[in-house]
């Protein structure tokens, strides 16, 4: 353990890089050429989109046309790689704290406010005093990584969520919520029905406010009330 020692950064490393640079671009100029190769065939088929711009493509010269479209598959692959790059997930962990950065967007969490660390399927959960979520980071980084990271500093790793047991299945108008909440729960449910993302992302952190802790399971959410959560008498 090395509680103030290098702090250890959690990522995709080398090896994602060599794909978002490398081989993206790589299928990227395969897939043009094949599209340009195949520009004839598919202008044939009566259901196929754009068909016009097909016969223009068969229409070119095989000098042209053929780089043309293995240049613009890699181009593509290039603009693919550079978002990729972009929204990255990193973790930092040091003995005082944890940097999570996605991104644009780029948190810090100090270790003193942490009472367990764990991951829940593609997500790192970090708990406060209350057991109320002090992040819930999204990423496909290895688990095994992960907890080897927060360990070495210190940190109160977790193997499952110490809580999972206490997770019930909301359904509509379900006694022992806190005022207000059933409604966000509404809500919510509505946005993941339409995969309205961002929306649902937003509701949880208001349920967070009323003390409630949310799971999903495919489209049904599974709740769970903190220390803190004000409940009607």
């Amino acid at each position: 353990m090395r509680a103030y020692g290098t702090p250890t950064v959690v990522s995709g490393g080398v090896t994602e890089l060599v794909v978002l640079w490398g081989g993206i671009p790589l299928v990227g100029g395969v897939l043009g050429g094949l599209l340009v190769a195949g520009a004839g065939w598919v202008a044939d088929l009566p259901w196929a989109p754009a068909q016009g711009l097909f016969r223009a493509v068969d229409g070119l010269p095989d000098r042209y046309a053929l780089p043309g479209g293995v240049g613009v598959g890699i181009l593509v692959g290039l603009v693919i790689a550079a978002i990729g790059t972009a929204e990255r997930v990193r973790v930092t962990v040091s003995g005082t704290g944890v940097r999570l950065r996605d991104g644009n967007s780029d948190r810090e969490i100090d270790r003193r406010d942490t009472r367990a660390v764990y991951v829940d399927g593609k997500h790192l959960v970090l708990l406060d005093a209350d057991d109320a979520e002090l992040a819930r980071q999204s990423s496909d980084l290895p688990a095994t990584e992960l907890a080897e990271a927060f360990r070495e500093h210190g940190w109160p790793w977790a193997e499952a969520d110490p809580h999972r047991a206490a997770y019930r299945l909301w359904v509509p108008d379900l006694p022992g919520l806190p005022a207000g909440a059933d409604a966000l729960l509404r809500a919510r449910r509505e946005a993941l029905e339409h995969d309205r993302s961002a929306e649902a992302r937003d509701l949880r952190a208001e349920l967070a406010r009323y003390g409630v802790v949310v799971r999903d399971d495919g489209k049904r959410q599974h709740f769970r009330l903190t220390r803190r959560a004000a409940l009607p008498d």
